[in-house]
């Protein structure tokens, strides 16, 4: 499948126009056009439809039969949230950049992963998008959190500069892992979400530490007499525990890997593809060198994402408070691409609103990826002896809010207590 990509910072029709022009100018335009080369998607050949095939092809943990469920599989599709670049925002912490258009696309992917979280959590996985239909009130808010504007939540604005506090300058590319973290540090301003966001170290997810973070209320004893081992038992921690966690604090489980040195390791390949099957599936965020994709499904060997890289204007709420969203939806075919191009940095997302889904996620980790000699990560019970403490993030103790709290970088250094230990480098 051939992708092609142009730049942003001129639009389509400007683009266009130029090149009818004289040959002087058709060399001006077309310079442009290299310099911000795999910037922006353009709509050609790579939009081929899905094969004729009897294949299952997954998204998100569901399952559609191509052959017979294509328009079904089309709207399960556009129904997630398509984050873009945006052009025509107030500018970022007041001088910075007012698109980004370049440089964002890792950061569109976290806001879908995150967005999805939050439609599950609210409105549930088998909620449906429907063009100019009247959506819940919930539907709104969710979006409303994404808005490129400095007091949402999860903008654009408050992501590029609560990534300051992880080493990126506004305006520089982020990874995977950067997100991810940025993400977790976000969520604690977001009192109506109320997510528990936990980001795995070393390749690590450790079922006391997330039980520790979600658990509003103390433990009973009785956890006590969970398998002591250090490897999780899938028919131990998936009985009698939810009677230990009287409140459970929803999970955004995001699990950081390295599946190769300079691509992706084939023996991954099944391991990875199993993730997308588990009804807790976000997705993953990945791509390649400075192009990312948040990846939903796949067909074959092929993996199904939405592409950030197209550029649109600044969307904002109405007189009423409503988001006209007819461009936060992607209604053209998703792009496919061979999971062997996929670049070896990705973060895999998982949702678990309830305690019960959380075990569910640690029987089928379990089964279906710790059953490979070479893993793709591991699941252990306990929290490890040669670890610093775990301690459950918790939000500043600021006398702002959290918009105003990221505008003053300096003040940043107050999320560093344990974050440090936490952060892959990849």
């Amino acid at each position: 499948m051939t992708h092609l990509y142009l730049g942003t910072f001129i639009s389509m029709k400007t683009a266009c126009s130029c090149l009818r022009k004289r040959s002087q100018k058709k060399t001006i335009c077309l310079s442009i056009l290299s310099k911000y080369e795999n910037q922006i998607t353009i709509f050609t050949d790579y939009l081929e439809e899905f094969p004729d095939t009897d294949e299952l092809v997954w998204i998100l943990g569901k399952q559609h039969l191509l052959k017979t469920e294509k328009s079904k599989l089309l709207s399960d599709i556009s129904a997630r949230l398509w984050f873009t670049y945006r052009r025509k925002f107030s500018p970022i912490g007041g001088t910075g950049p007012s698109s980004d258009a370049g440089w964002g696309c890792m950061l569109r992917c976290g806001q879908m992963m995150l967005a999805q979280a939050l439609i599950c959590r609210h409105l549930g996985r088998d909620w449906n998008w429907e063009k100019q239909k009247e959506q819940p009130k919930e539907y709104q808010r969710i979006l409303q959190c994404f808005l490129d504007r400095k007091d949402c939540c999860y903008s654009i604005h408050q992501m590029a500069q609560m990534g300051v506090g992880e080493g990126k300058s506004i305006g520089e590319w982020f990874g995977p892992n950067t997100v991810a973290q940025v993400l977790k540090k976000l969520a604690l301003f977001d009192e109506w979400n109320s997510l528990a966001v936990y980001v795995s170290m070393d390749n690590t997810v450790v079922i006391e530490d997330i039980k520790k973070m979600c658990c509003i209320l103390p433990l009973s004893a009785d956890i006590a007499t969970e398998n002591p081992s250090g490897s999780p038992n899938a028919s131990n921690h998936s009985k009698g525990t939810s009677a230990c966690c009287p409140a459970w604090k929803p999970l955004l489980l995001i699990v950081p890997l390295r599946l190769g040195i300079n691509q992706i390791n084939p023996v991954y390949v099944d391991a990875f593809k199993e993730c997308f099957k588990m009804p807790q599936s976000l997705g993953a965020l990945g791509g390649k060198p400075n192009n990312a994709y948040y990846f939903i499904g796949f067909l074959g060997d092929e993996l199904i994402f939405l592409d950030p890289h197209t550029t649109q204007t600044f969307v904002d709420t109405e007189e009423n408070g409503t988001v006209d969203d007819q461009t936060f939806h992607c209604l053209q075919p998703p792009q496919r691409m061979n999971i062997l191009n996929l670049d070896p940095s990705v973060a895999l997302g998982f949702f678990c609103k309830e305690e019960k889904d959380f075990d569910s996620w640690c029987s089928l980790v379990q089964k279906e990826i710790l059953k490979e000699n070479l893993r793709m990560f591991e699941l252990v019970q306990k929290h490890p002896s040669h670890w610093p403490p775990f301690v459950p993030p918790a939000k500043p103790e600021v006398t702002t809010t959290g918009a105003e709290f990221i505008d003053s970088t300096e003040q940043l250094e107050e999320f560093e207590l344990e974050e440090d230990f936490e952060i892959l480098n990849v």
